[in-house]
């Protein structure tokens, strides 16, 4: 028993001096074979409290298990780290708004939501606020107008001759710029050869007037001229209403010094005195109209007189 126990000590004893022995070969690198390793490695997994050359390890490795390493360990006692399944991974990306009114989620974008609300909200006050004279250069027209509105302007649009369609509107003759005179208002239309449209109004609210040949011309006699394009209207009846000719007659337009009217048979449609203060209106055959004012007789607001004209207008 002491032989053999002698002989394994002899064979340790040799073997650590063998490899402690310098060898020639030393200061040059030895290439690593798998097989090659050394007894102190074979001592670290037996013995793993201690490593090479009898030094402690650190206190972290006990309890390490087989291809753990510190640094793993460290990370998974002081942060708790867990696995979180992929079906219940949550996009950080993707955030849920939830409805003011319903309480439910909305993908929708509340900047974009409050941004286009703020948009509206402008445009309507500034819709509100926008006075009719100051819409002119979106309805063509070279001045303010005291009776056309937007609705009104589309309305005449879609009633006036094609060969006018789309051109600016240009003021001829205004009472409140050229005073109330039916002779000035015939000198006035002298400055367009096309049709014009005439705008008057009650003092009750009421918007009429007529589609007529210009110049006017006027005449000794009571004699009708103008053409067939001539029409009469009212907003009497709450949306805009057009009366065009019936073919009854060809009583279109009658013009003299102290009086501008148009239709006939019966009644005028509308009749204009020379003061441009008073007026009347009944039924007619010529265009098959009924009163065009709220009365059959009645005191003007205002007069114009539009012309057109398809190149810029003059300042």
């Amino acid at each position: 028993m002491h032989s053999l126990k002698g002989k394994v000590s002899d064979k340790i004893s040799s073997f650590f001096s063998t490899s402690s022995a310098p060898s020639s070969s030393s200061s040059q690198a030895r290439p690593y074979h798998k097989e090659d390793k050394s007894w102190s490695s074979y001592f670290s997994h037996f013995i793993p409290s201690f490593g090479f050359g009898g030094s402690a390890t650190s206190k972290h490795q006990d309890g390490l298990k087989p291809g753990q390493s510190v640094s793993a360990r460290y990370d998974h006692e002081n942060f708790g780290y867990q696995d979180i399944p992929m079906d219940e991974y949550v996009d950080c990306n993707a955030v849920d708004t939830p409805d003011p009114v319903k309480g439910e989620i909305t993908d929708e974008d509340p900047t974009f939501r409050r941004s286009s609300s703020s948009s509206e909200d402008f445009e309507e006050a500034k819709e509100q606020q926008t006075p009719i004279a100051s819409k002119k250069h979106l309805l063509k027209l070279t001045e303010d107008s005291t009776f056309i509105s937007t609705d009104l302007y589309d309305f005449f649009e879609s009633c006036i001759p094609n060969i006018v369609k789309g051109c600016h509107w240009v003021l001829v003759y205004s009472t409140l710029k050229h005073g109330t005179s039916l002779r000035t208002l015939i000198r006035k239309s002298a400055e367009i050869s096309c049709p014009g449209l005439l705008i008057v109004g009650d003092r009750q609210g009421a918007v009429f007037g007529g589609l007529l040949d210009c110049p006017l011309k006027p005449t000794a006699k009571r004699k009708y001229q103008g053409t067939n394009q001539t029409f009469v209207f009212t907003t009497i009846y709450g949306e805009p209403r057009l009366f065009r000719p019936t073919g009854a007659n060809r009583y279109y337009c009658m013009c003299l010094n102290d009086l501008l009217a148009l239709g006939g048979g019966g009644n005028y449609a509308l009749c204009l005195h020379e003061d441009l203060l008073t007026g009347t209106s009944g039924t007619c055959d010529t265009f098959g109209n009924k009163c065009l004012a709220h009365s059959p007789e009645f005191e003007l607001k205002g007069v114009e007189l539009w012309g057109f004209t398809h190149g810029s207008p003059r300042p």
